[in-house]
């Protein structure tokens, strides 16, 4: 039973309406062993990014899931990245729970641990402390709320220590996925059950894409986000996720009309996208790594796999734009598009941070053969909120919910559980839903939704009748809106423990100010002018040679001149999009300078390695002051795609002088210097 003790009387009837939905959901949904438990959540993902929910993004390994599984159509996060995570872990509203404390509640970590499982995690954590804090037995990811893809940061930990993110082959996603492996074979090795928790920080910005990835897209988002957008609600009305009756939200006036862009800013805002699908494309690759392991080791049908967002598309333009440029490195980055943001949350309104539907709906999908009785491929119309993530998993793994946490003042979840709709029935909730980040605030309750953008007056809408949010009837309901918004306000108080400056009154509406017109001054600048072009990142271009660390590069008079300043230096050459012959080739040059340790010589043939994975060629350096000319044959029948170079292992410089690539016959196929 639950500790009732020193909790007040109102808190006594939520805490005990909670623990009536663990013992009366009907039917358990629990099998015949404990089930194991992935959870995955993805960040910034809009609504309909992925391919069952509507996107034109290559996603076969979600869209899998979701056929055999059960999808939401109307699942809703907090419209924010670390108040989505609190809720996901706690079954708590995010101020309930201490915010990023979580020093008034216990984890669903904590919670399974407690019942016998083995507890993992990896990718963003963006809380206090550590997941090895919060009952997590093993974690792999970053603290921050955002990383280089390719360079990481300094807040990644492996286990509770600090863990060097390598200087090369190395993107957050795949590690994301290498780690959650090499933790599920530890876990094998117990014989617990287990629950994985993979928190992946892509598609958030800084956009970054593995070259192989983004070449796939490359051309795709020319036409623009009309015609994306006008498509993906094809083909939602097409799966069933969207009624055939229902209208999408038209282009706001913030953004133009494709069309009506400049062409250097339809390139420019093309690249955004064409970058933000190959982060969404290798999501689901590492998904069906997952999968694969799990099928491999026989756990695919017993194995609970959720898959949710945080938060819909971002629209903060954070950065001024860079043209000619492609993201496959950690050297440059581009930011978030207000005009993407809004077609990645089609059909709705407005995005991450909002509480309208295109900041708060994210695909959900639940994967469990053993425990869904639903027809594969069904989807549910039932409103659900990471909120319900907690109960549910208390449920169907039997685990007993504490009464008391060391060091913590628990506080009454407020979650319900799923289970219900893994058989197609409704959901029993107790209150309705809750919506606040910051001066955005909204209710769900039942069919109705109240809603305001930054404090700004009260709209009304019947969601079921009106999912997109086009029809304001808020001045033709002002009981109803009173009534919703004293609920609102009684559960910021009462639940949320919130202090009274976040729930204060909203802007009165009046005549001049109903319709206001909303907007964001971190919203995409569509007017700038634009900027200068940065070619010296681009792949592929007049210029394919790039420094390595610790390397400052510079031509002058043909030669290429190389100054190190500390270890592994280099330089990398990027032929991928060249369309070369077949080989074998000769690689050759004249050099002055490097170290007496020797060079080397990298190079690949496909796609997906990188350097400085592939073939090594070891050479000789003199490094006496003269020239000294060097041939290395690379013994391949395979087209190469990148090569990198090091002549030194340390400080010093050196010159480059006749650098070539040829073929088995000796003609010229690229020369980079005189």
């Amino acid at each position: 039973m639950l500790n009732l003790t020193s909790i007040s009387a109102q808190a006594c009837i939520s805490i005990i309406s909670v623990s009536l939905l663990f013992l009366l959901a009907a039917p358990t949904s629990h099998a015949a062993t404990p089930p194991n438990i992935v959870v995955i959540m993805v960040d910034d993902l809009g609504y309909s990014d992925i391919g069952c929910y509507g996107g034109e993004i290559d996603t076969p390994n979600l869209d899998a899931l979701a056929a055999n599984g059960l999808r939401f159509s109307q699942f809703y996060n907090t419209a924010k990245c670390h108040s989505s995570r609190v809720s996901l872990l706690t079954g708590q509203y995010c101020l309930a729970a201490g915010n990023t404390k979580m020093n008034h509640a216990v984890t669903t970590a904590e919670v399974l641990g407690s019942s016998g499982y083995f507890t993992a995690m990896t990718g963003k954590w963006h809380l206090q402390q550590e997941p090895t804090d919060f009952g997590f037995d093993r974690y792999f990811g970053h603290l921050s709320g955002a990383c280089n893809f390719f360079k990481g940061d300094k807040t990644f930990r492996l286990n509770g220590e600090p863990w060097t993110v390598p200087e090369n082959d190395f993107y957050t996603t795949v590690a994301d996925v290498d780690y959650a492996l090499k933790f599920l074979k530890e876990a094998r090795g117990t014989t617990k059950p287990w629950y994985l928790y993979v928190a992946f920080n892509a598609p958030h910005a800084p956009l970054h894409a593995l070259p192989q990835d983004y070449a796939k897209y490359k051309g795709k988002y020319d036409s623009g986000w009309d015609a994306v957008r006008r498509s993906r609600v094809v083909k939602q009305k097409t799966q069933g996720i969207l009624p055939k009756t229902l209208q999408p939200s038209p282009r706001p006036e913030h953004i133009p009309a494709w069309k009506d862009l400049e062409p250097w800013r339809q390139k420019y805002e093309a690249n955004r996208m064409t970058t933000l699908a190959a982060m969404i494309d290798r999501v689901d690759q590492e998904v069906g790594r997952l999968v694969d392991d799990l099928k491999a080791n026989d756990e695919f049908d017993n194995t609970m796999i959720l898959f949710v967002s945080d938060n819909g598309a971002c629209p903060y333009d954070r950065k001024a734009p860079l043209l000619d440029v492609e993201p496959t490195n950690g050297d440059v980055a581009l930011p978030d598009s207000t005009g993407w943001a809004w077609a990645r949350n089609t059909p709705f309104r407005y995005y991450k941070q909002n509480q309208f539907e295109g900041g708060i709906s994210t695909p959900a999908i639940v994967h469990w053969p053993t425990g869904l009785k639903t027809k594969p491929g069904s989807i549910t119309d039932e409103p659900a909120h990471l909120i319900d993530v907690m109960p549910t998993l208390v449920e169907i793994t039997q685990s007993d919910f504490p009464s008391a946490w060391p060091n913590r003042d628990l506080r009454p979840i407020s979650g319900t559980t799923l289970t219900p709709a893994f058989h197609g029935e409704s959901l029993t909730r107790q209150q309705p839903i809750h919506l606040l980040f910051s001066g955005d605030r909204g209710l769900r309750d039942g069919d109705w939704k109240i809603v305001s953008f930054k404090s700004e007056p009260w709209e009304l809408y019947n969601v079921k009748e009106d999912r997109t949010e086009l029809n304001d009837i808020a001045a033709k309901h002002p009981q109803l809106v009173a009534k919703m918004v004293q609920k609102w306000t009684d559960m910021s108080r009462s639940i949320l423990h919130a202090s009274s400056a976040t729930y204060a009154p909203v802007t009165p509406a009046t005549a001049t100010n109903t319709k206001v017109v909303h907007s964001n001054r971190e919203w995409t600048k569509f007017d700038a002018a634009p900027p200068v072009s940065k070619n010296r990142h681009r792949s592929g271009s007049k210029k394919p040679i790039r420094a390595r660390k610790n390397t400052e590069l510079k031509v002058a008079n043909g030669n290429l001149q190389l100054v190190f300043s500390g270890e592994d230096p280099g330089i990398a050459i990027d032929l991928r999009r060249e369309s070369l012959p077949p080989g074998p080739y000769r690689i050759s040059f004249e050099l002055n300078g490097g170290t007496t340790s020797g060079g080397e010589l990298f190079f690949t043939t496909d796609q997906k390695t990188t350097l400085p994975k592939g073939q090594r060629i070891p050479f000789e350096v003199s490094a006496n002051g003269k020239w000294q000319n060097i041939a290395i044959d690379l013994q391949t029948n395979k087209s190469i795609q990148q090569l990198r170079l090091d002549v030194s292992d340390g400080p010093g410089n050196a010159s480059i002088r006749q650098f070539r690539l040829t073929d088995a016959s000796g003609n010229t196929l690229r020369q980079w210097t005189k």
